[in-house]
């Protein structure tokens, strides 16, 4: 009967035997990590020494060079190698991975850090992602940790990700909610009153009430609307367009700046303007100073808005006007809404730049809570003795 293979990275009995006076050879038999089974030797002046070497040679092959992940290492390493991967293949943003440089190192390394790979079951996962204060923190931790155990599993340190055992994150799902025509005379008198409220500092330009009208115009990111330059509109168009083709970032140490592509290749699209927002791009256009970045928005030093600053101002003018739940991104929902309503959800989809609608009818469109006039067809229940009355 053959003798079975040394399974991979194991080696068989070690022989050592003195090839000259004072010199020792150890010799094995290594099955290498390509499945091929190579000799391996080792000399030293002593039988022990010339077998320290053989083995010292055996550990050389068997240690993982360059990233490449190990079993023993601990948890802190591994998170450094899979994030130095993630930005070298560049497969998102900057932003996105300095978020989860952000998780690794508040969340997961104080907390598991220390621990070797082989020891992080399950279990010890589940703790650790159940232990954030929000659904959002435990389902980027989630994230982050299956992505770093996916490599782990890939370089054959771990045989199974134990992140994929962990239970599924629920979050209470919130219904979507959109901007009626009243709420929206009511938003857009706020505005006018922060516009005109006496206040310390130089008077608020027109900006606000502008990125608003935009928002509504065209179901927009906010970033999107605050990246747009004047050479992405055409006003001579029938109708008028605006192409929108990239975003605002804000990155510590790079500051903020224009992204050249929006979120997704669906997200790059032409979207005809109504005639409420080339009214205000025609005034803006002759009202404005020229910027350096021929933005349509730029703040009084002809710089790129913040998003951030955007939001912030936004929160302000809302304060105590019984619209806390309306964000930047409300109106975007309630252009989705209002499409769905008189065409369908597959032109709102386009619109806002989803690739399918699937997206849009989940988290964008209210829900329409009115069912169909039916009582006509419903009478034909009605009792004997009711229908002679109701025809008498």
């Amino acid at each position: 009967m053959a003798r079975p293979p040394l399974p991979i990275g194991t080696f068989g009995s070690i022989t050592t035997r003195e090839v000259r006076p004072g010199v020792y050879r150890a010799r094995t038999r290594f099955r290498d990590f390509d499945g091929v089974t190579r000799e391996i030797k080792g000399t030293g002046r002593s039988a022990a020494a010339a077998v320290r070497e053989l083995k010292t040679k055996i550990a050389d092959r068997s240690a993982p060079s360059g990233d490449l992940i190990g079993p023993d290492m601990r948890i802190s390493q591994v998170a450094d190698i899979w994030l130095s991967l993630y930005r070298a293949e560049q497969r998102s943003e900057a932003t996105t991975a300095n978020e989860y440089q952000r998780i690794i190192e508040n969340v997961i390394n104080p907390a598991i850090g220390n621990i070797r790979l082989r020891e992080a079951t399950a279990g010890r996962l589940e703790r650790l992602i159940r232990s954030q204060d929000s659904h959002s923190r435990r389902k980027k931790t989630k994230t982050v940790l299956k992505m770093m155990f996916d490599a782990a599993v890939i370089d054959d340190a771990l045989p199974a990700n134990p992140v994929s055992s962990t239970s599924r994150l629920r979050g209470q799902k919130k219904d979507v909610q959109a901007l009626s025509v009243e709420d929206l005379n009511a938003v857009r008198s706020a505005v006018d009153s922060w516009m005109t409220k006496k206040r310390p500092g130089p008077k608020p330009n027109q900006d606000m009430p502008d990125i608003i009208d935009l928002l509504l115009a065209t179901g927009c990111r906010i970033g999107e609307v605050l990246a747009i330059r004047w050479t992405d509109i055409d006003l001579s168009a029938t109708p008028p367009t605006v192409s929108i083709s990239g975003t605002i970032k804000t990155e510590t140490g790079k500051g903020t700046y224009r992204k050249p592509k929006p979120k997704s290749d669906a997200s790059k699209r032409t979207i005809a303007l109504p005639p409420f927002a080339v009214d205000v791009l025609m005034r803006r256009r002759i009202e404005q100073r020229p910027n350096h970045y021929n933005a349509v928005f730029a703040t009084r030093n002809g710089t790129w808005h913040q998003v951030g600053n955007i939001e912030r101002r936004w929160r302000t003018i809302r304060a105590d006007t019984g619209f806390d739940w309306v964000t930047p991104h409300t109106f975007r929902k309630t252009v989705a809404t209002l499409i769905d309503r008189l065409v369908d959800s597959d032109t709102a989809a386009r619109v806002l730049g989803h690739s399918s609608d699937a997206i849009t009818k989940e988290f964008y469109i209210e829900k329409d809570r009115t069912t169909p006039d039916v009582t006509h067809i419903l009478q034909s229940f009605a009792g004997k003795a009711t229908t002679t009355k109701s025809d008498a």
